[in-house]
């Protein structure tokens, strides 16, 4: 067992198991997405808070912390660390894509300079890394990361954050027909519930990226 058989689906059970990978630190970078103060305020209503809990224990039990090592292991390897948040640039929102003026757990009013759109400190960047502002789901379509990426000659992007299923496979899809080469890490990832998240990471899986641990990505 491990990334080259496992996050399988239907269309991938009696494929070939996937060639080796090797990292080439210069040509490859780390993006986490949307870990933000927003996604860890407890809803005020017990009801609501307590449908959620699950959610936040991934996020601090496992996701923060497991994200966080990952960026230390990406900087100590000379791997580009880049983080992409949602924030909408006008404080009424009228620049946000249409995906998130619907009502609803989409509806994201996020002005750019306010606390809640600010990416969790645990997972924050440091020095000249470079932070990218969407106004959509995927960090591709919506800024100029996909120029960025490729003036820097990256050609391998390790994908973190959130939601699975959601922005980071917006994201993820977008890289993919780009062709770049995706790897995302299961256990820095979430989405509402856990059968969501596993679900997505078995949509995904091989056919626009690959998904493994953090501690197998660490062992390419």
């Amino acid at each position: 067992m491990g990334w080259k058989t496992d996050w399988r689906s239907f269309y991938y059970e009696t494929a070939e198991e996937p060639e080796d990978i090797s990292l080439d630190p210069g040509r490859t970078a780390l993006l986490v997405i949307d870990i933000q103060n927003t996604y860890l305020e407890v809803p005020d209503d017990p009801a609501e808070a307590a449908r959620w809990q699950p959610f936040f224990d991934r996020m601090n039990d496992t996701v923060i912390p497991n994200t966080r090592a990952l960026q230390d292991w990406a900087r100590g390897q000379g791997i580009e660390v880049i983080h992409a948040r949602i924030a909408c640039l006008k404080e009424d929102g009228r620049d946000r894509s249409l995906s998130q003026k619907k009502p609803g757990f989409n509806y994201l009013l996020l002005p750019k300079d306010r606390e809640d759109s600010q990416i969790v400190d645990a997972v924050g960047p440091m020095d000249d890394e470079i932070v990218v502002t969407k106004t959509t789901d995927s960090a591709l379509t919506g800024t100029n990361l996909r120029m960025v990426l490729h003036n820097m000659g990256i050609e391998r992007v390790i994908c973190a954050g959130i939601f699975t299923d959601q922005c980071v496979s917006s994201t993820v899809r977008s890289l993919a027909d780009e062709s770049f080469d995706v790897l995302v890490i299961e256990d820095c990832c979430a989405a509402a519930t856990q059968e969501l998240h596993e679900h997505e990471l078995r949509v995904i899986n091989m056919i626009y990226c690959h998904v493994m641990s953090a501690d197998e990505v660490k062992s390419l």
